[in-house]
């Protein structure tokens, strides 16, 4: 038939990706249903785009396409399976960014897989793939996922601490350009602090660029010292809800001794996103900047003075 509709190309990206959603749709009806948290697992950024460039290889062995145009294919069926995450799962751009290499690698690597045992043509052996990666997805929804992670930094401030703690507690607004990339291109930066009193048990607002507030609670207030508060209200923007939660932040003084202090900075997290090994390369980073960011803000109100 000469319908474009059934055009093996074609239909390699449209399976496929109703493949993924539909897959995804049914593991939030019965497989995570009892999670207080939407946790996203390993397997929703692995086995479906593996399961993904299964259906295509299914489809595009039917064609003439070069080594080259299968990996171009690939890609741009990453880049529909993106925007389809942004308008039916609103997904935030810069999320959607970050796992977009996951998803063309692991898409990839099915359709590799896909090329190999289809042209052996046994059905035992596809029977078995597919069974296989169903049954690592499964169980892996299953399983228990709770990550938390500390990043930790450091700067060294030519004043004492005395003169330093002022601005730890609570600082007037950044005005210096973000140099972070992942700020440079939309991600909200951190831009003052605000503090409701200076005692155990104070409220204390972070307000970030494009106004988000992150709530928090002052929980050790050792003037001078240690300035340890907890997360007790965080924004529901894209780009943190359901992947991660900033659960403690701390600010510690360390007197040198020759006039100098080195002040550190410390983020409690935990992630809902999965492989812990990919995302929180990101997580760390991104607190790192979010951290230098302010630590070098409060350096240079702290050296004026």
């Amino acid at each position: 038939m000469s319908d474009k509709s059934f055009d093996p190309k074609f239909m390699g990206f449209l399976m496929s990706n109703l493949l993924a959603f539909a897959i995804i749709g049914l593991s939030a009806l019965f497989l995570e249903h009892d999670h207080t948290d939407v946790i996203l697992v390993f397997s929703e950024f692995i086995i479906i785009p593996i399961l993904m460039g299964l259906v295509c290889a299914w489809y595009w062995l039917k064609t003439d396409l070069s080594g080259r145009s299968w990996t171009a294919n690939v890609g741009a069926n990453s880049l529909i399976a993106v925007f389809l995450s942004s308008v039916f799962l609103h997904e935030g751009v810069i999320c959607l960014l970050i796992v977009s290499p996951l998803i063309f690698c692991f898409m990839l690597v099915g359709t590799a897989i896909g090329k190999a045992i289809f042209k052996r043509n046994n059905q035992n052996l596809n029977v078995s793939v597919f069974a296989l990666l169903a049954l690592i997805f499964v169980a892996d929804s299953l399983s228990k996922h709770d990550y938390k992670n500390v990043v930790s930094d450091s700067i060294v401030i030519n004043a004492t601490p005395d003169k330093i703690w002022k601005n730890v507690v609570s600082f007037e607004p950044i005005k210096q350009k973000n140099t972070y990339w992942l700020f440079r291109i939309g991600m909200p930066s951190p831009m003052a602090t605000t503090v409701t009193g200076q005692y155990n048990g104070a409220g204390r607002k972070c307000i970030f660029s494009n106004g988000y507030v992150f709530g928090e609670k002052i929980v050790t207030y050792d003037e001078n010292k240690d300035l340890t508060f907890d997360i007790i209200d965080q924004p529901r923007d894209p780009e943190i809800m359901g992947h991660i939660d900033i659960e403690r932040g701390q600010f510690l003084l360390k007197d040198n001794g020759n006039g100098t202090t080195t002040l550190i900075g410390n983020s409690w997290y935990k992630l809902y996103v999965f492989p812990v090994w990919y995302y929180d390369i990101w997580a760390q980073s991104i607190t790192r900047n979010v951290h230098l960011r302010v630590m070098q803000h409060i350096k240079e109100l702290s050296e004026k003075n």
